[in-house]
């Protein structure tokens, strides 16, 4: 058994950004409009009025601040509250496909390496733009990669199992090296006239360049050293989005065909499940919780993270030792804990030792803990 390590990370960061307070003032907006228009229904008792939101109120639920994303007038159109992407022809790279193609130059450039030295791509990630030819397949095309590739979804873990599946192919000898790639536009299935949900969400894409340690010759090498991988039915976050939907009309257009969540049971649940995970990682890699000098956790919430981190050190966490992005882009879904990754890496010195960790729907956890060499 080869190796494997991760060589090189890349990010795509999209050109729009929104404020906390630029986004409360068009929900606020939504919110009257929405009021005045049913203002004799909800005098009735028929409707209930939708209440308004503000700054201090996402910040300190989520410890977000702004975010990132494709579009940003649509979003901020009170009267349509989605993003405006054109669709483009069939014959044109598509949407995800392109950012893909910008975090996979940044990674591969960061390992050192060519197209022509990967020999599998997995598409990784929660949000999908169609159902096949499989999005991996576009961008092995974009790019120039002589092999193959594949898409696959396990929510907002999805990285994480896309680092198993390409550390094992590497390991078994099945490919040379391995491009994982996580595209996430989660603005398009975010419900932006849902005031406990219409802010957690941001755009991003990362890229992640796995090889066996004997080839690699990149200066940002870290071994994976193991990984763990979890499970476990859930229907507190949920997106009911799917091709039998026009099977029966009357679900087209409803709130459960955007993302749905119950926050207070997903932070019951999730955080304990992580922190085991977290710690069955680091013992089964032959190491003490002490031992390990920074986590980069998934970015849903900064509540999460640090009762995570409490869990697990018990203690608070220090920044340099859980860092966060998510103020910054929210919660990119899987793209989140290797944009934390991506970010703070290079201050870590050789031999040091870190957690990189995933959750979400399904409910899914990927625990991977790896060393800098």
């Amino acid at each position: 058994m080869k190796q494997a390590v991760i060589s090189g990370t890349g990010l795509f960061t999209p050109p729009h950004t929104i404020s906390n307070e630029e986004l409360v003032e068009a929900f606020n907006a939504h919110v009257a409009l929405f009021n005045a228009e049913h203002a004799a229904a909800i005098e009735a008792g028929t409707v209930t009025a939708l209440e308004p939101s503000s700054a201090g109120f996402i910040e300190k639920a989520s410890g977000i601040k702004s975010r990132y994303v494709m579009d940003k007038a649509g979003i901020l159109d009170p009267e349509r509250m989605a993003p405006r992407i054109p669709e483009r022809a069939n014959e044109e790279l598509s949407l995800q496909a392109e950012i893909c193609v910008a975090a996979a130059k940044d990674a591969l450039a960061r390992a050192n390496r060519q197209p022509a030295d990967i020999d599998m791509v997995i598409v990784a990630c929660s949000n999908m733009q169609r159902a096949y030819p499989a999005m991996a397949i576009e961008v092995q095309q974009a790019l120039g990669i002589d092999g193959f590739g594949f898409d696959m979804n396990v929510a907002c873990s999805s990285a994480t199992f896309g680092i198993q599946t390409g550390a094992t192919a590497v390991q078994t000898g099945q490919a040379r090296a391995v491009l994982v790639l996580n595209p996430e536009i989660t603005s398009g299935h975010l419900d932006y006239r849902d005031r406990d949900s219409h802010f957690i969400f941001g755009d991003a894409c990362t890229a992640i360049v796995i090889e066996a340690r004997d080839a690699a010759v990149s200066e940002h090498q870290f071994e994976i050293v193991d990984m763990k991988l979890k499970t476990s039915f859930s229907n507190n976050i949920r997106n009911n989005f799917g091709f039998m939907n026009r099977f029966d009309e009357a679900g087209v257009g409803q709130p459960d065909k955007l993302f749905k969540q119950q926050g207070r049971k997903v932070f019951k649940d999730v955080c304990p499940m992580a922190a085991e995970m977290i710690k069955n990682s680091i013992a089964s890699a032959g190491l003490e919780v002490g031992q390990i000098s920074r986590y980069w956790l998934h970015q849903a919430n900064l509540n999460m993270n640090q009762l995570i981190a409490r869990l697990i050190l018990g203690r608070d966490a220090t920044i340099d030792e859980a860092p966060v992005v998510l103020d910054t882009y929210a919660n990119t879904s899987s793209a989140g804990s290797i944009i934390a990754f991506h970010t703070y890496q290079d201050d870590l010195p050789a031999g040091a030792y870190g957690v990189i960790c995933s959750f979400g729907a399904g409910y899914s956890i990927g625990s991977v803990v790896v060393r800098k060499v």
